[in-house]
């Protein structure tokens, strides 16, 4: 069963994200591996930290409190990068060293997460390309401290924990010899300083929530599905640093008369049989507004009349396809009587029959044939 966050840094649910820093450090004054061996000690530690680097994040927070779980894990970075516990407890043998890689402390600047919205557009609209405002709600630059994440006229100091190196060592006798591990100084969560009067506009962070506006320029020839990719138009990151992307997922509406086929356009009439017979001039309305379409005489269900250069314009290319027009002659189901003799008329001046099935009468129906059976 998962620890309540809440219950193990001791605060209510309703605590301020200050006050969920000041119950993070006085637990860590006492658990932390520095100041006390025992590991029980160790293990409640890593449970208190993973609880404040889940509960000091706006975003990690809601979605906790929303049921969607503990939130990414790690040692709490107060919006810089999180650290492995593995990292934290690792220790290498020998008669002394240390390891280099935990020498520096961590920037607080921690780059924005990226934004996907979902945008539905027309099928003129993947004809010609168009611009579509896309309205998201995502992180900005808090502009009280404009990402400095300390109040105005206020900076961070200098951690006397660790000197500004944002770790601390521990060193331990083994049968291996002595040991020394590297660990995130918990006073500075591993930034080398701290920030004694956060923001009261980003409550730390270097960012607010708001919602932005953004124009997305949609080239012609998209598919459905097509992700557009727009840099730094994401959240602002943490403590002024970089911004994450935007990318907008495009879903194409059905049209109502045109289907498209690679980069034509294909649409299906209906005429009736004395136009297909005879032939036609009809109007055929497209997106390039109202075109001649020329049915020739004798025209037969299923023919296509190609309507060149009036269909998608590819990406990257300047040739446009074309219209498709598919013919569906339509052949009444109920005649008059003056329209059954005229009918009549017509296929006795043609000669035309009813045509008799052929004969697929079995492994005998070619020799019936031959002896005229």
């Amino acid at each position: 069963m998962n620890d309540d966050y809440y219950e193990l840094l001791g605060v209510s649910r309703d605590a301020s994200t200050e006050e969920i820093k000041k119950a993070y450090r006085k637990l860590a004054r006492t658990l932390h591996p520095d100041v006390n061996p025992d590991p029980e000690a160790a293990e409640k530690f890593k449970k208190v930290s993973q609880a404040y680097e889940t509960l000091s994040h706006a975003d990690k927070r809601r979605q906790y409190d929303m049921g969607g779980g503990p939130g990414m894990g790690g040692f709490p970075g107060g919006g810089g990068a999180g650290f492995d516990f593995n990292d934290i407890f690792d220790m290498f043998a020998g008669a002394s060293g240390m390891r280099g890689r935990s020498q520096g402390p961590v920037p607080r600047q921690r780059r924005g997460g990226d934004v996907l919205r979902r945008v539905k557009i027309e099928l003129r609209d993947v004809v010609f390309g168009t611009e579509q405002e896309v309205t998201f709600r995502t992180a900005v630059l808090c502009e009280r401290c404009s990402g400095s994440c300390a109040e105005p006229g206020t900076s961070p100091t200098r951690c006397t924990a660790c000197n500004g190196s944002g770790h601390v060592q521990r060193v331990q006798q083994s049968l291996l010899g002595q040991m020394v591990t590297m660990a995130p100084c918990p006073t500075c969560e591993g930034h080398g300083d701290v920030i004694e009067s956060p923001c009261t506009g980003c409550s730390g962070h270097g960012r607010t929530a708001t919602e932005r506006t953004v124009t997305v320029r949609i080239p012609s020839g998209v598919e459905n599905g097509t992700r557009i990719q727009l840099r730094g138009e994401g959240e602002t990151g943490e403590a002024g640093g970089p911004s994450g992307d935007l990318f907008v997922e495009l879903s194409v509406k059905d049209h109502e008369m045109f289907d498209r086929s690679g980069d034509d356009l294909v649409t299906t009439i209906s005429v009736p049989m004395t136009t297909a017979a005879l032939g036609a001039t009809i109007p055929l309305e497209t997106f390039d507004g109202e075109q001649e379409l020329d049915i020739r005489p004798g025209a037969q269900p299923g023919e296509e009349i190609l309507l060149k250069g009036l269909g998608v314009t590819p990406l990257r290319r300047e040739r446009r396809g074309d219209i498709r027009v598919v013919l569906d002659v339509d052949v009444p189901s109920a005649l008059t009587d003056e329209e059954r003799e005229l009918l009549e008329r017509f296929a006795a001046l043609r000669g035309d029959e009813a045509t008799r099935p052929k004969n697929h009468g079995g492994p005998f129906a070619k020799l019936r044939e031959r002896l005229n059976l």
